[in-house]
C-alpha cells in the first residue's frame, strides 16, 4: 500500500510518527509533501521549520517539551547575534539547529534542489518516510497588513492585494507581532511561478491513499495547494482529511488566529469545507459534527495523546 500526506507544522510532525507505525505493521509506503511556506532566510541561512520539525520527529531529535528545535538544544550563537545586536532579533536559531541551516544553505549555494538536499540530510536523521517538500521553488507565506496597521521597514509591496500598505514574511507576523497586528489577508509569494517538486506529482498519482494531516489549513496545507498542478492531482482521488479543529479551537498552534483573519469560522465543518472539491472523507472528532456536501463525515477520537493514539487516528482515516 501507497499512503501520500500533505503535512506541516507539529501536527503534521505528530500525525506522522503515528502514519509512519502503521505503515510498518502494514509494509506500506509513505511520502509526506511538506509545506514550504514558512521556509525563511536569516542571518544568511535558509530555514526550512516544517521540513525539519518533521525530519527531527521522525529522526528522534525534536525537543518533545518545547514542541519544535532539537532537544538538548543551547543558545550561545543566539546570544553571541543579540550581543552585536544583530537583527533579526526576535528569531532565534539554537545551535544544534544551526548546523543544520549551514548544510542546507551551503548546498543551495552549490546549486542543488531543496528536494535533494532534504534527502541530503535524512540520510543523518533517518526518518522511515520519504520527505519532499512540495515545491524546489522559492515560495514564502506573507501576511498582507490591513491599511490601519502599521508599515514596518520589512514590509514588502504586495500589488493588488485590497489596498494593503505591505506584507510581512508570516514568521514576523507570527513570532514577533504573536498575530495582533491588523492585517487583511495572507499570500504565498512564488506559488503561481513554482512547480512541484521532482516525486510529488508521481507520490500522489501512486498513492492509493492521500492523507491531509490535522496541520494549520491556512498556512501549512494551503501553501502546498498553492503550487500550481497540485490541487488539481487531488480531485478524483481517494483523499481523507483529518481536522486540526477540537471543540471549536486548534488542538495546537494558531489556526484559530489565520483563519479568523479570512473570515473562516474555527469549526471542524468550516476547515472541511475549504477541501470540499477534493475530500472523498473528512475525519473529525468524536464531540464534533460536521455537514460537507459530497464528503464523508466520519467521527473518531482526534486527541494525539501518544503513538497508539494517533495509529488509531490513522486506522480511523484509512477505514474511510
Amino acid at each position: 500500500m501507497r499512503i501520500a500526506v500533505l503535512a506541516g507544522g507539529i501536527g503534521g510532525a505528530r500525525f506522522l510518527l503515528g502514519v509512519r507505525a502503521w505503515a510498518r505493521a502494514h509494509d506500506a509506503e509513505v511520502t509526506a509533501i511538506v509545506n514550504v511556506g514558512d521556509d525563511v532566510t536569516m542571518h544568511g541561512l535558509r530555514i526550512c521549520p516544517d521540513l525539519d520539525s518533521i525530519m527531527y520527529t521522525l529522526g528522534g531529535g525534536s525537543d518533545t517539551e518545547r514542541g519544535w528545535g532539537r532537544a538538548g538544544e543551547s543558545w550561545t550563537v543566539k546570544e553571541e547575534l543579540a550581543k552585536y545586536g544583530a537583527e533579526p532579533t526576535w528569531f532565534g536559531l539554537g545551535d544544534k539547529d544551526i548546523a543544520t541551516h549551514l548544510v542546507r544553505t551551503r548546498q543551495l549555494s552549490a546549486g542543488l534542489p531543496l528536494s535533494e538536499i532534504t534527502r541530503n540530510l535524512c540520510e543523518r536523521w533517518q526518518p522511515g518516510i520519504t520527505l519532499l517538500p512540495a515545491t524546489d521553488n522559492k515560495l514564502e507565506t506573507h501576511a498582507v497588513l490591513a491599511p490601519s496597521g502599521p508599515l514596518e521597514p520589512s514590509a514588502k509591496d504586495v500589488s493588488g492585494a485590497r489596498g494593503a500598505q505591505g506584507a510581512i514574511h508570516f514568521q514576523e507576523w507570527w513570532i514577533r507581532y504573536r498575530a495582533e497586528i491588523p492585517t487583511e489577508t495572507f499570500v504565498f509569494l512564488g506559488a503561481a511561478e513554482s512547480r512541484p517538486a521532482p516525486g510529488v506529482l508521481e507520490a500522489l498519482e501512486s498513492a492509493d491513499v492521500i492523507l491531509v494531516a490535522p496541520s494549520n489549513p491556512v498556512v501549512s496545507i494551503a501553501p502546498i495547494l498553492a503550487v500550481p498542478g497540485l490541487r488539481a492531482a487531488l480531485v478524483g482521488r481517494r483523499v481523507v482529511g483529518v481536522s486540526p479543529i477540537i471543540g471549536g479551537a486548534p488542538v495546537r498552534g494558531m489556526a484559530d488566529r489565520c483563519l479568523a483573519v479570512l473570515g473562516v469560522p474555527v469549526t471542524a465543518e468550516a476547515v472541511g469545507a475549504l477541501y470540499a472539491d477534493f475530500l472523498t472523507a473528512w475525519l473529525v472528532d468524536s464531540g464534533d459534527t460536521a455537514e460537507i456536501d459530497g464528503v464523508k463525515v466520519v467521527r473518531a477520537p482526534l486527541w494525539m495523546t501518544d503513538e497508539a493514539a494517533t495509529v488509531a487516528m490513522v486506522e480511523a482515516a484509512l477505514a474511510c
